[in-house]
């Protein structure tokens, strides 16, 4: 609202993070129609005024030159599949789809159409999509990219507990004695629940940790125990441990004859887990396997967190329900302190799973498969009947299109072009379907390049709903500003699309979709949950307004939601009793063999969130981790003949990629990390490498029987030297959001080269955008290729220093403005780069520098330099590893952390580095 001389004030708007499923407030502070800031809000439960890096970054991704740069803004289609996307108005757009989706269901039926959505999505979109797929469609083809997270374990709950009801909530970390967390790693993919963690083993120095984890990550270097164990292996693990369990007679028999069945059967199959077994098979030591046991048992009450390393697997279903088992036989369920606590990747994954927008659902967690359920929710929408055909999930939705059975592809808020394992399947299902709807905020995904239609979403700040996190606690999300352009709320597209397939599918019906506002979606979601395990009856939108976020159940009638379940030892199953789950342990889908010698795992990064379409556009967040790499454990890299920074090719049964190699401690010998978020908006590359799509091009798609969950988390990979001689990396300041564009507008260069990479790196200022090109080719390109790259970073004008040497390709690029670094460009062989490293680090620094020409052109060192600030350790605050190595090899106090903070500044704002922190300050405490 204006102030009353016609200048915007400062508004404040409450809303929930659009990042990891912790579900932290936030408060937006916006001008106008423009934000400007963000702010951790302290009332909120879920984080108390905490951000992680990413979140208190949120308003640097709001920018207008970012937003113009990056976001989809008008509708677009394309005349022909082979013409470009067009600009035209939201009614042609919408009656084409509606046109195009009528006619390929008139034509080969409704199961020809698919849509596939997002743990992204508010509540009430995903509640929409599914009602439009189910009851006007007549297709159960509708699933969501939780599929790729969180299938399993919705599987693992409702095989054990009998309804996918996550148990615990977040207090229960400060009552519990033992937090265990497998196949998670809080410290990068949930920072703010890991510094509340942090905190209550300040505040409870008897609180044990132990970390599951095949790498040494920050949040197992944290830990009172690490089980390194093989990839694929937990299931062994957790039978092992209650084989110890029983054998110790640990379990509580009380609880087991009382609210459980089928322990005896369970007891038959651990019997063969005894420790020697396990431990050769998880590659463990026997004393720490039995460590964990005897932790576990005696512990008072045992919180167990869990998230990918478990649910990202062909055995993902077994390995949480297996997981489980410890919590039911030893009783630590239903009460402060003790459960099973899944933690989800997305931000309303959960809501996804409550209004049954996945393949193998229904809303309010029925199932699919019961007819009665199918009949319950007919009545309540108003129609006939819901299909009883299973629908496809994720991966079979575009196998299925790449065999030309599914026609036509709805895809909202994601972007399976880069986040679904087997690249090459899912590229031939986006190419040969015959039209493909692409529904996002963002234009520049992968999966935008095949679109046939764009409708323009609006995005975090722009629009009203709510949302479900990982510990069952519903929140608002509200609008801030209007969405930039002529973006729309999912809801609304998908509202409209929905009435005129109506008039097409079901004419002289009323409407099934009366909607003009997000609360009157809410209000029938609610009646869907009636009687349920996760009945909201008794939740408004007035109440979440009045009193904040709240767990559900909340039916009608009662004071509260419930932060606990399953206190009173009944669950949601026909005989009121959990029921143990009997899995045997499987070995991976894809072990190593001679040829492929090494085991991938993927994972995310500290500063990044899933293939960065948001992240990726603010600078400040790409000093941690600037490139992709594969990281191995240093003795491989020795025996493959690998230096550090080196290309390596590494090729899986499906495909191969180059990346750089780093030696990595967190890996033991035969292991290698890749990274999940980059893709081939950042990346290209031919030749010996093959076309760029991400890591994703080597992933299995062998999924889980129960949950339909692919395997991402391991694959049998071959790694060898790339042997690309020539090498080529420019750099420069392009002035803010500039960068987006010219990231964009290289693409077309990056067939030139072997490998290539187009990054954002931070040159200490966000407004001040620059970018990195970095190249390898088995041979020189063309000179005039290069000359074209360096123009568009203003290295082509006279003001550049230049040398050439045609006969060895060796060339340099270096323009100052004043005595201040603008650009420069390198290329030639692996020597010839040696200069980069202290140009990088005068250029980041932006601190002016008095050099000859000769000197600027050396790979040597000039002794005037700036001193080496580097890897960016602290985000916030742009401190380097090497200024705080630098600082601790000279401090002599008992508190370096402290120190740190309070001289370097580092880890004093979002404190998502604090792991790292003291990970160096022990390095370093060590070495002394």
């Amino acid at each position: 609202m204006p102030d009353a001389d016609g200048s915007a004030s400062l508004r404040s708007t409450r809303s929930t993070c659009p990042y990891c499923g912790v579900g932290c407030g936030v408060i937006i502070d916006s001008l106008g129609e423009r934000v400007v800031g963000v702010r951790g809000d302290p009332d909120h439960p879920a984080n108390a005024g905490r951000l992680c890096s990413k979140g208190a970054t949120l308003h640097l991704s709001a920018r207008p030159d970012t937003t113009a740069q990056v976001r989809a803004l008008h509708p677009k289609m394309r005349t022909a599949r082979d013409a470009p996307l067009a600009r035209c108005d939201w009614d042609t757009a919408l009656d084409e789809v509606a046109a195009r989706i009528a006619d390929t269901v008139a034509r080969h039926g409704a199961d020809s159409v698919g849509i596939y959505a997002s743990g992204q999505l508010l509540t009430e979109d995903y509640y929409v999509l599914n009602k439009l797929a189910r009851a006007l469609l007549q297709t159960n083809n509708i699933d969501t990219n939780s599929r790729l997270c969180m299938s399993s374990s919705v599987a693992g709950y409702k095989q054990t507990l009998g309804s996918d009801s996550v148990p615990c909530c977040y207090d229960d970390i400060e009552h519990a004695d033992l937090i265990f967390a497998a196949g998670a790693n809080p410290a990068f993919a949930h920072p703010v629940l890991f510094r509340r963690i942090e905190e209550a083993r300040r505040h409870k120095p008897s609180q044990r940790l132990i970390v599951v984890d095949p790498r040494r990550t920050d949040s197992a270097r944290a830990a009172d125990l690490h089980l390194p164990i093989q990839p694929g292996t937990d299931v062994a693990l957790f039978h092992g441990m209650l084989h110890l369990l029983i054998w110790e007679g640990r379990v509580d028999a009380g609880f087991v004859d009382t609210h459980t069945e089928g322990f005896e059967e369970l007891k038959r199959i651990v019997r063969d887990y005894a420790p020697d077994t396990v431990a050769r098979l998880c590659g463990v030591d026997a004393a720490d396997l039995v460590q964990a046991a005897q932790w576990w048992g005696e512990s008072g009450a045992v919180l167990s967190l869990y998230c990918q390393g478990l649910n990202q697997s062909s055995q993902g279903t077994a390995k949480n329900s297996a997981l489980i088992n410890l919590h039911l036989a030893t009783g630590q369920i239903g009460r402060p302190g003790a459960g099973p606590l899944s933690l989800t990747g997305q931000p309303n994954a959960m809501g996804g799973r409550e209004v049954g927008a996945m393949a193998t659902l229904l809303a309010g967690h029925r199932d699919l498969a019961n007819p009665v359920h199918r009949a319950e929710i007919a009545r309540l929408w108003g129609v006939q009947a819901i299909p009883s055909r299973p629908g496809l999930a994720a991966i079979e939705m575009f196998e299925a299109a790449a065999d030309g059975e599914v026609r036509a592809l709805w895809i909202v808020c994601t972007n399976p072009a880069q986040s679904l394992p087997n690249q090459t399947v899912v590229r031939r299902a986006l190419e040969r379907a015959e039209f493909v709807i692409v529904q996002d905020a963002y234009e520049s995904t992968a999966t935008g390049s095949y679109a046939d239609c764009l409708l323009p979403a609006a995005s975090w700040g722009e629009k009203d709903g709510t949302v479900t996190n990982s510990e069952r606690r519903i929140s608002r999300v509200r609008r801030a500003v209007r969405p930039p352009g002529q973006a729309r709320a999912d809801w609304a597209i998908a509202v409209d699309v929905a009435r005129r397939l109506e008039a097409r599918l079901r004419p002289g019906h009323c409407t099934l979709f009366p909607y003009s506002s997000p609360e009157q979606i809410w209000n029938e979601h609610r009646e869907t949950t009636r009687g349920r395990d996760l009945d909201i009856t008794g939740l408004t939108y007035a109440m979440l307004e009045q009193e904040g976020p709240q767990f559900w159940p909340f039916p009608q009638g009662s004071h509260g939601g419930r932060a606990r379940l399953f206190d009173g030892g009944v669950f949601q199953t026909t005989s009121g009793r959990a029921r143990f789950a009997s899995p045997q342990y499987v070995a991976v889908a894809e072990p190593t063999d001679a040829r492929h010698s090494f085991a991938l795992t993927t994972g995310r990064l500290r500063d990044q969130w899933h293939g960065m379409s948001r992240t990726g556009t603010v600078g400040r967040l790409c000093g941690h981790a600037p490139e992709p790499c594969v990281q191995l454990h240093e003795a491989d890299l020795q025996l493959l003949g690998l230096e550090q920074g080196d290309l390596a090719r590494v090729a899986s049964r499906r495909g191969a990629i180059v990346l750089p190699a780093q030696a990595s401690e967190e890996l033991r010998r035969g292991q290698a990390f890749v990274a999940m978020h980059w893709g081939e908006e950042v990346f290209g590359g031919h030749g010996s490498s093959g076309a760029w799509f991400g890591i994703n091009h080597l992933t299995l798609d062998a999924r889980d029987l129960h949950s339909r969950q692919p395997e991402l988390k391991h694959a049998a990979v071959r790694i060898e030297p790339a042997r690309l001689p020539w090498h080529y990396v420019v750099f420069g300041r392009v002035g803010g959001a500039r960068w987006l564009s010219l990231q964009r507008s290289l693409r077309a260069h990056f067939a030139t080269f072997d490998y290539c990479a187009c990054v954002p790196i931070w040159a200490g200022d966000d407004a001040d955008g620059a970018l990195l090109l970095r190249a390898a080719a088995a041979r020189p390109p063309d000179p005039a290729r290069l000359e074209a790259i360096e123009a568009q970073f203003g290295l082509d004008g006279s003001d550049a220093l230049r040398y050439d040497d045609a006969r060895r390709a060796v060339r340099r690029r270096v323009r100052i403005d004043g005595a201040r670094m603008i650009g420069a460009a390198l290329a030639g062989d692996r020597a010839t780069l040696r200069a980069e490293a202290w140009l990088r680090e005068w250029f980041d620094s932006g601190m002016p520098l008095q050099l000859t020409p000769s000197q600027l052109l050396s790979s040597r060192r000039p002794a005037t330099a700036q001193p080496s600030r580097g890897r960016v350790v602290c985000s916030c605050t742009s401190v380097g590893e090497q200024q705080i190595c630098d600082f601790l090899q000279h401090f002599s106090g008992a508190e370096p952390e402290s120190a740190l903070r309070e001289v370097l500044r580092c880890g004093t704002e979002c404190g998502s580095c604090q792991p790292e922190l003291a990970r160096i300050a022990a390095s370093i405490k060590r070495s002394l």
